[in-house]
C-alpha cells in the first residue's frame, strides 16, 4: 500500500519510524483527580500504528475520542475553500506572503559560495608555493567547484545531501524542521487525518500520512472538492509555519510539489487561477489552525525534537495545555 508521505527538506521519501521495542507497550494514562478518567489503555492505538493500519488507528482514535481522552483527533473535520486573498495572509501574521511560493535558494547558495569562496582563496595561497607546486595545487584546489558543479548536474541527490548537512551550520535549521514538520503532524491530527510515522533526521524530514481511501482517489485521479481542500491544508501547514515566524521559507518545495500532484488528481480539474486561490485559503486556514493552537504545536515540537515515538506525539498534543 503507498503512502501520502512528504519530505520537506530532501528528496528523500523513505519512512524511517520505528517501534521503540520489540513487543507492544501497554501505555496507560492514569488521572490524577477523581473527576477526570480513570484509566485510558493506548496499546490498541499503538498496535495499529505498528502495523501501519491507518483503519485501525481511526478506529483506535475515535474510540478514544469518545471516552473523553483524544478531544483534538478530528476536532476540524470541516473545511471548505473560499475566495482568499494575500492581504489576508498578511494580516493573519504571515511576514512575507507575497514571497511563500518562491522557492528559497538560501542554503544552495550559502554552499556554492563556501565552496567557491574557500577554494578560490586557498588557491591563491598556494599559488606562493615553490616551483611546480605552485601551479598544481592551485590548480588542483580550483577544480574542487568544477567538480562539485558536475556532481550536482550528473547526481542532484548527492549534492542536495551535501547541501542539507552544509545547511545544519545555520542556526534556525533545526527549528525549522521541527516547526515545519509538527505543523504537518498536528494539522493532519486536527482533520482526523492518521499520522503513522515521521522524521526530523537531516535529509529524511517526513510525515508519513496512510489513508487506503484517500490513496484509491489520488491513484485514480477522483479526488473531489472536500478531500483536496483537507490534502491541501495539510500539504502547506508547513509552509504557514514557517511563513507565520520567518521571513523567507526554506522548505516549500517539496509542499508545492505535492500539492500540484493532488491538483493534478482533482476531479473536476482546476484552473491555474483556481489552484493559486486554494493555494492561499489552504496556507490561511492552516495558519490559522497553528495560530490557534500555539501551546500544542509548541508542545509537539518539543517532543518530536526529542525523537518521540507517535503515540508520544499524540500524547503531546492532546495533553498540551
Amino acid at each position: 500500500m503507498a503512502s501520502l508521505t512528504k519530505s520537506v527538506y530532501s528528496n528523500s521519501s523513505s519512512m524511517t519510524f520505528q517501534q521503540r521495542s520489540s513487543g507492544i507497550r501497554k501505555w496507560r494514562i492514569r488521572a490524577s483527580s477523581a473527576n477526570a478518567i480513570p484509566s485510558i489503555d493506548l496499546s490498541t492505538l499503538e498496535s495499529s500504528i505498528a502495523k501501519k493500519d491507518s483503519d485501525g488507528v481511526k478506529a483506535a482514535l475515535d474510540q478514544l475520542k469518545e471516552s473523553g481522552w483524544a478531544k483534538r483527533w478530528g476536532s476540524q473535520p470541516y473545511v471548505s475553500r473560499r475566495t482568499t486573498s494575500v492581504r489576508e495572509l498578511t494580516s493573519l501574521g504571515i511576514i512575507n506572503a507575497e514571497n511563500l511560493a518562491i522557492p528559497s535558494v538560501r542554503n544552495d547558495a550559502a554552499f556554492l559560495f563556501t565552496v567557491v569562496g574557500t577554494t578560490g582563496l586557498l588557491g591563491i595561497l598556494t599559488s606562493q608555493l615553490p616551483g611546480d607546486w605552485g601551479f598544481f595545487v592551485p590548480y588542483l584546489i580550483g577544480s574542487i567547484s568544477l567538480i562539485v558543479l558536475a556532481v550536482g548536474s550528473i547526481s542532484p541527490g548527492l549534492l542536495q545531501a551535501a547541501i542539507g548537512s552544509f545547511s545544519t551550520t545555520f542556526p534556525d535549521y533545526q527549528d525549522r524542521i521541527a516547526r515545519h514538520e509538527a505543523a504537518h503532524f498536528l494539522i493532519a491530527y486536527l482533520l482526523g487525518l492518521p499520522v503513522l510515522g515521521y522524521s526530523v533526521d537531516i535529509g529524511k524530514e517526513h510525515v508519513n500520512l496512510i489513508d487506503e481511501k484517500l490513496e484509491k482517489l489520488i491513484y485514480a485521479g477522483q479526488l473531489d472538492a472536500k478531500e483536496l481542500d483537507r490534502l491541501a491544508v495539510v500539504a502547506m501547514s508547513g509552509l504557514a509555519a514557517e511563513g507565520l515566524k520567518y521571513d523567507k521559507v526554506v522548505g516549500q518545495s517539496a509542499d508545492l510539489f505535492t500539492l500540484q500532484r493532488f491538483f493534478n488528481r482533482s476531479k473536476p480539474s482546476l484552473s491555474k487561477e483556481q489552484q493559486m486561490n486554494l493555494t492561499r485559503w489552504a496556507v490561511l486556514f492552516a495558519a490559522s489552525l497553528i495560530k490557534n493552537n500555539k501551546a500544542v504545536h509548541e508542545n509537539l515540537m518539543k517532543a518530536m525534537e526529542r525523537k518521540a515515538s507517535v503515540i508520544e506525539c499524540i500524547q503531546a498534543i492532546e495533553t498540551a495545555s
